[in-house]
């Protein structure tokens, strides 16, 4: 070492610039936290690209909606790489995605996905899909599937909140609900809107919710109706089980004879559901991980 080195080496901050430091250090330690004082996750710059994947629609308002979603993603989880892609309908698809973080993967030399469904249910999309996209570019590109947003508690919460907004009251012990899903022919999809309108019961003290479909499933949203009204439940709402406006929410809430709740959006608890499935996804590929702690805390 010099001797000029080793003087620097040895000379004391002065006050101020020991001040500066102490502020800087804080204001990165406070960065970290939640305002209800949880630690925030931080991803790293290896952390695999989170890959939304929404089934599109021709109503102008899915795109916003599904955006927003994102957005809120984005707010709760800094420094994450976060993308979207569309099954069809909207651009940008999911195949033109995947094609563009494959080419910067080549450049990069490597890279990884986690595709997140922004579906509610296992079904054809989730099982055929979504690993049939993946394995397009698999040669290029490290990709997994996380499962979809349902069923889960915070898709209850945020079921329930909608049904609030909409005028649902703790109260209506004479009321039902049913639960307007999309349908699929795929017997683990029923199972899986069985098991959502359980949790929403549940969350709503109680009360029996009946799942319906708006597509390739019965009973439609009518018949649940229809059928809730026989057993002498003649106030009943129709909760919306899509992620995003269109004509299947549109159908569905034509059908309540009472109250519709909005589709979920970008929901705190939909936010946090989306990074809940990424990081299970993320954990089962590294042995002995975990996924982080679920922050149930909204943010």
């Amino acid at each position: 070492m010099t001797e000029q080195a080793d003087r620097a080496a040895y000379t004391f901050d002065s006050t101020a610039q020991l001040l500066t430091r102490i502020t800087t250090q804080l204001g990165t330690q406070l960065h970290h936290l939640h305002r209800n004082g949880t630690r925030r996750h931080m991803s790293t710059p290896q952390s695999p690209t989170l890959v939304a994947v929404a089934h599109g629609s021709r109503d102008p308002r899915a795109l916003r909606t599904v955006t927003a979603l994102l957005d809120r993603v984005r707010a709760l989880r800094p420094g994450l790489r976060v993308r979207l892609g569309h099954i069809e309908l909207n651009a940008p698809l999911l195949t033109g995605t995947l094609d563009e973080l494959a080419d910067r993967a080549a450049r990069e030399g490597g890279g990884e996905a986690v595709l997140v469904p922004l579906l509610l249910s296992r079904g054809h999309h989730v099982k055929h899909d979504l690993p049939g996209a993946a394995a397009a570019v698999r040669d290029r590109l490290r990709v997994r599937v996380a499962a979809p947003l349902g069923p889960h508690p915070l898709l209850a919460e945020a079921l329930a909140d909608r049904l609030t907004e909409a005028g649902w009251t703790t109260g209506e012990r004479a009321g039902a609900v049913v639960l307007a899903a999309a349908g699929s022919r795929d017997p683990e999809s029923a199972a899986d809107t069985r098991r959502t309108a359980r949790l929403l019961s549940e969350r709503l003290g109680g009360v029996p919710v009946l799942p319906a479909y708006a597509s390739a499933a019965a009973p439609t949203v009518a018949q649940a109706v229809r059928a809730l009204a026989a057993r002498g439940r003649h106030r009943t709402a129709v909760a919306s089980c899509f992620t995003a406006p269109g004509l299947f929410a549109t159908r569905s809430a034509a059908a309540a004879p009472w109250i519709a709740a909005e589709p979920l959006g970008a929901h705190p608890a939909m936010a946090r559901l989306v990074l809940h499935r990424y990081d299970e996804a993320v954990a089962a590929a590294v042995p002995h991980a975990h996924p982080q702690p679920l922050e149930l805390a909204s943010a």
